[in-house]
């Protein structure tokens, strides 16, 4: 089919799915579409391998989901410990399998440059065509399909096509939700980072490839992290308020995270130079409670659909069950039923991670003290990263567990 735009002639390609963007959700969606036989393009803005702000780190859970792809194509290091500070001090190094725990897990740690662009070859490898350099221009919804517009970044050359469905993987500002009626109440969570080169055995004694560092009273409503990685530590921070929609508003936020990262550095013995530490800030849409999700014929998947963990803030696991989900809803022509299927999967156990969140981010210190020191504290997030175990059966428990510490008429809104 040919288009006339002006006196310009411009094929129009048939998709049953177009996916927009080549993160985790986007690039597993459109790998199980394919299999399931959909004709299927997958674009992405920048040319792959590309940088993508993230922490980078999951629960090796994912492994169940990624069989046909080997760790070792991605995985840079292995964490099985996690330290614990508060105003980087009273430190306390907790086991993810402490003895007797049975079952041994653990974290991966990745660089999502090169996560992101083994996924998109193992889509490619299930049949979707792959078109990286390509910006999303605009959607166009009709009766029988999405009209879809991009341009390439370097070339301007056009791409037009037209999708049955259009899975919006693009993200919390990307033109797919801008398209649509969805997502118009926001939470944003916001985090800043840098990727600094380090040397194994240079500072402090627990910088180890398989520690990972947590610190909680550096940033008011947030917390700081180091991950390892192969040559070098992700550090960052940032800012959760679960009561408060949007942290963009506020400008003093970038300049706290940045503080929050020097002290951190500082802390641990690391060696940089103020000057050329790069900062690469980005928004973390976080679960604020059931919403739609698909509009038509556009799915949302990943964090374009706000599937942050509002207490954690990982995204990697959700956004690639997510993207199975919408994958699936697709083949089997039930994508009416993707909110549902969504909330099914999420709902309940986001909801609860939410009402801990609203409690840790304000009484951070006495949850420290009573709850990230307790012992099985490590065994126990990790276990809810991996979905072994529910937010919606720990918070009872967990607040349970405070209010015997610090009394009971410490957090009435929940007593």
């Amino acid at each position: 089919m040919i288009a006339v735009y002006g006196a310009i002639e411009i094929m129009v390609q048939n998709y049953d799915v177009v996916v927009c963007g080549a993160g985790p959700s986007g690039a597993i969606a459109a790998a199980e579409a394919a299999r399931s036989g959909l004709k299927v393009a997958l674009i992405e803005k920048q040319f792959l391998p590309r940088h993508k702000t993230c922490g980078g780190g999951m629960p090796m859970a994912m492994q169940t989901i990624l069989r046909d792809l080997a760790p070792q194509a991605f995985v840079e290091s292995e964490v099985a410990y996690m330290r614990h500070t508060w105003n980087f001090d009273d430190a306390h190094l907790g086991s993810i399998n402490p003895p007797g725990s049975g079952e041994q897990l653990g974290l991966w740690m990745v660089q999502r440059s090169i996560f992101d662009n083994a996924l998109a070859e193992r889509a490619m490898q299930a049949g979707a065509e792959l078109r990286d350099g390509l910006a999303l221009r605009s959607l166009d919804i009709e009766a029988d399909g999405v009209i879809v517009r991009a341009e390439g970044i370097k070339t301007g050359s056009e791409f037009l096509a037209k999708a049955r469905y259009v899975i919006g993987a693009d993200g919390a500002n990307g033109v797919t939700v801008k398209s649509t009626r969805l997502r118009q109440d926001r939470a944003i969570a916001i985090a800043l980072e840098v990727e600094h080169p380090h040397r194994w055995g240079d500072g402090h004694t627990e910088l180890r490839p398989d520690v990972a560092h947590l610190e909680y009273g550096a940033v008011k409503r947030g917390y700081g992290w180091i991950f390892p990685k192969a040559d070098h530590l992700n550090i960052g921070a940032g800012v959760f308020r679960p009561n408060q929609k949007d942290a963009r508003g506020d400008r003093t936020i970038r300049a706290e995270l940045q503080q929050t990262i020097f002290a951190y550095m500082d802390a641990l013995g690391v060696t940089y130079d103020r000057n050329t530490l790069k900062f690469h800030g980005h928004p973390l849409p976080t679960w604020s409670g059931k919403e739609t999700l698909h509009e038509g014929r556009i799915l949302l998947v990943g964090d374009a659909a706000g599937l942050i963990n509002p207490l954690f803030g990982d995204g990697i696991l959700h956004a690639v069950k997510s993207g199975l989900i919408a994958a699936q809803c697709l083949s089997e022509d039930a994508a009416d039923q993707y909110t549902d299927r969504i909330h099914d999967e999420f709902a309940a156990n986001f909801d609860a991670a939410l009402n801990l969140a609203k409690i840790f981010y304000q009484w951070t210190g006495v949850c420290y003290k009573y709850g990230v020191k307790y012992e099985q504290s490590t065994r126990i997030a990790t276990q809810l990263l991996y979905g072994e175990l529910s937010f919606t059966n720990m918070k009872d428990r967990a607040i349970g567990r405070l209010k015997r510490s610090v009394g009971a008429n410490f957090f009435p809104a929940f007593s």
